[in-house]
């Protein structure tokens, strides 16, 4: 059969379009005929952190409280006659004083004697023990009164620390127990428990020991200071890690465990007593377990890390 011209160039564009279309798909498939792998997907250390180990320790099992300094005990000096004028106060606040030593003079008043005659005598306040004056209410020219505080004293110039404390840790302590009483700008003082009181205040549930100081030389009456107690009675053997390895997210105390493929995990632990930068770990952690030391605070459970040593 004939083809007129017409269709014979229909024709012939058709093939030499499927040939070139074919060509490109060869063109096509030729230079990619074997598929690239794409490159695995690598984990990235997310932070370099330090890692450390539980270390066995001895410490002394202790118990911390806050408190005031307060007066061992203080005397009211008063007067036991009334209306007779003070004459000389030979004493003034801070002052410290003798047993017998004489705080203030009296005008001179008229007394009966047995006789039923009058004679004058010279009135005197005296120290009723050796102490510091805390107090003074006496001035030059007023009256005194019988029964009127004019001094306060301080007996022996002794003050003492209370203590405030729970039932519950009150129960802990021993009389004679030792401790160490912080007060000012860093200055320690040793002292021994004195009294422990029997109950609580029911309102604020804290009650109180007495702690006698072996130097309160020039601190302040009133002061606040900080206590600890040796409730061990010697040294025990702990486990410890660093503050810095132990986190804490609302009441959950945790530190993160290296694994072996560097990835790390949460793990929860029971913390006990604290000393320095060190915190005692009671319970969730293994001697031999790696755990970050520094970097916690920003990693998140799983994260990958690059350990390196300290």
């Amino acid at each position: 059969m004939h083809l007129n011209i017409k269709a014979k160039r229909q024709l012939l564009k058709g093939a030499l379009s499927a040939s070139l279309l074919a060509g490109g798909m060869v063109w096509l498939l030729g230079g990619n005929a074997e598929p690239v792998a794409s490159e695995p997907s690598v984990n990235r250390p997310a932070l370099t952190v330090r890692s450390t180990l539980l270390r066995s320790e001895k410490w002394a099992r202790t118990l911390t409280a806050n408190g005031s300094i307060l007066p061992w005990q203080e005397a009211v000096i008063s007067a036991q006659m009334s209306g007779v004028r003070i004459a000389e106060v030979r004493v003034n606040i801070g002052d410290k004083v003798k047993r017998g030593e004489v705080l203030l003079t009296l005008d001179n008043a008229m007394r009966a004697s047995n006789d039923t005659s009058k004679h004058t005598v010279q009135g005197y306040i005296i120290a009723p023990d050796d102490g510091v004056i805390s107090l003074a209410n006496a001035n030059v020219g007023s009256t005194v009164q019988s029964g009127a505080e004019l001094f306060r004293l301080i007996r022996k110039g002794r003050l003492e620390w209370r203590a405030e404390l729970t039932a519950e840790e009150l129960m802990l302590l021993k009389k004679g127990m030792s401790v160490v009483v912080s007060v000012g700008e860093d200055r320690l003082i040793k002292g021994q428990v004195r009294a422990i009181s029997p109950s609580v205040n029911m309102q604020t549930r804290y009650g109180y020991a007495l702690i006698s100081l072996a130097d309160s030389e020039g601190i302040i009456a009133g002061a606040f200071a900080r206590g600890s107690f040796d409730i061990s009675g010697g040294k025990k053997r702990l486990q410890s890690l660093p503050q810095s390895a132990v986190m804490q997210r609302g009441s959950k105390t945790y530190v993160f465990v290296i694994g072996e493929d560097k990835h790390v995990h949460e793990r929860v632990v029971t913390v006990g007593q604290r000393k320095g930068d060190r915190v005692q770990i009671k319970q969730g952690l293994k001697a031999d377990e790696a755990v970050v030391e520094s970097g916690a605070a920003f990693l998140t459970n799983g994260d990958v890390v690059k350990v390196v040593k300290a």
